[in-house]
């Protein structure tokens, strides 16, 4: 069936209570939406298109009295909610609707199990999923002009009229893989209303060059993002509306207390009106004058960890051969932070040593740190060795450049040199790397 001649514009609320009770006897909700948030704080919903197993709807939220009829659908376990990248859609559902569509499939993130690309586009899946070019004319459209065009809802239908599709066929493979339950934790996550529940406090950690910043400095960095936050979200405009990353960050170097030594801050008089000043050098004062005891700290452990470049190659190396091995993208598998963070000793809020992560590689990678992995070519091939009880692993180089990461019982340590003289210091070679 050619789900494109069952295409329907609702722009009624009546038209929409009937389109949820004829969804709900579907058994897959394919879900996209249209927004702009240039100018807002809040995303603005302009468009959400709908494809069941046999139509297709395009809804019209600005004619619509109540988008919460939408929540028994969205809620209903017996129909199977498929996004593509659903990241921000789930986020405008929960603001617009107050729930969270479940079950779900994300094919952005199945993807990733059946040899695509990491966070493949959706046109690019559906070339190669269904074998059709889509056209992606109205990619930058106005969606909030009305009327809309005949061609902007052709684009709007095209973002779900395949996730049906794709969804049957990506789910056959992976229970034929053996894979489909790897995904539940991940959607679970996805479907969690504690991801767009956010602490204003928290914010001033993702303020760009907030680590120029003394504790105290911080203290102050603090108070006044969660401040712009807050009236960020009541005026409900961009954050960099009210006051940028970089304004904050250099008002604060200057400890500024008073409105005069706030305004010395480039472009701050044109952001902040007298009031709003005064209650920002207040928030940096009270910040600036408040104990040792009461001032945040961020994360600076990673600044002075030791260089962890030579584990990183062999693990870099093993996770490489098994994601090849299980047709897997390297960044699906393994991010370069779980690694790093994994070379340091770290084991707890690591995504590698969790699910079917940990199975197919992070226990492989703990025994492999721990020195009872020897990783040795084998001709052209890569090859993992198991150590047995209590025998101590020979001493083994890798190379990359002039950097030979060694392998020995007493751990990993890098000689800088070439193969000749490394040769000269008694190391053995099993593997070579080449970056």
């Amino acid at each position: 069936m050619n789900v494109r001649n069952y295409r329907v514009y609702i722009e009624d609320q009546e038209a929409l209570e009937a389109f949820v009770e004829r969804a709900r006897r579907s058994s897959v909700l394919a879900i996209d939406t249209e927004f702009l948030r240039e100018k807002t704080y809040y995303a603005r919903l302009c468009l959400i298109q709908f494809a069941t197993d046999d139509e297709v709807a395009v809804v019209d939220p600005f004619c619509m009295e109540d988008l919460h009829v939408l929540a028994p659908l969205l809620e209903d376990a017996g129909v199977m909610k498929v996004l593509h990248s659903g990241g921000q859609d789930l986020e405008i559902l929960w603001h617009e609707v107050g729930v969270l569509p479940q079950p779900l499939f994300d094919t952005q993130v199945a993807a990733a199990l059946l040899g695509h690309t990491q966070q493949i586009g959706y046109g690019a899946l559906v070339g190669a999923e269904c074998g059709v070019a889509l056209k992606k004319v109205d990619s930058f459209t106005d969606w909030s002009r009305r009327p809309l065009s005949e061609s902007q809802l052709r684009y709007a239908a095209d973002d779900v009229i395949y996730l049906p599709r794709m969804y049957e066929h990506m789910k056959q493979e992976l229970e034929r893989q053996g894979r489909l339950h790897w995904l539940d934790p991940e959607f679970a996550e996805m479907c969690d209303p504690a991801r767009f529940e956010s602490d204003e406090r928290e914010r001033y950690r993702r303020l760009k060059r907030v680590g120029q910043l003394s504790r105290k400095q911080l203290a102050a960095a603090r108070e006044v993002a969660a401040w712009r936050e807050v009236t960020a979200q009541k005026r409900n405009v961009p954050r960099k509306w009210v006051i940028t990353d970089e304004q904050i960050v250099e008002a604060c170097k200057r400890e500024a207390r008073t409105i005069d030594e706030l305004f010395m801050v480039r472009g701050m008089r044109e952001k902040l009106n007298t009031r709003d000043a005064r209650t920002v050098a207040g928030l940096m004062k009270k910040a600036l004058e408040s104990g040792p005891q009461s001032w945040p700290e961020l994360d600076r452990s990673g600044r002075n960890e030791p260089n962890v470049d030579a584990p990183l190659d062999l693990m870099s190396a093993l996770v490489r051969l098994r994601a090849k091995e299980n047709g897997v993208a390297f960044p699906t598998l393994a991010s370069h932070d779980d690694l790093v963070r994994m070379a340091r000793g770290y084991r707890q809020g690591i995504d590698l040593l969790r699910g079917w992560r940990r199975a197919l590689v992070g226990e492989e990678l703990i025994e492999l740190l721990e020195g009872k992995l020897v990783l040795s070519l084998d001709g052209h091939d890569l090859r993992v060795t198991r150590l047995d009880g209590d025998e101590r692993p020979p001493r083994y180089a890798a190379a990359c450049k002039r950097r030979w990461t060694c392998v020995s019982g007493n751990g990993l340590r890098t000689f800088r040199g070439n193969i000749r003289e490394a040769a000269g210091k008694g190391f053995r070679f099993g593997i070579l790397l080449v970056r």
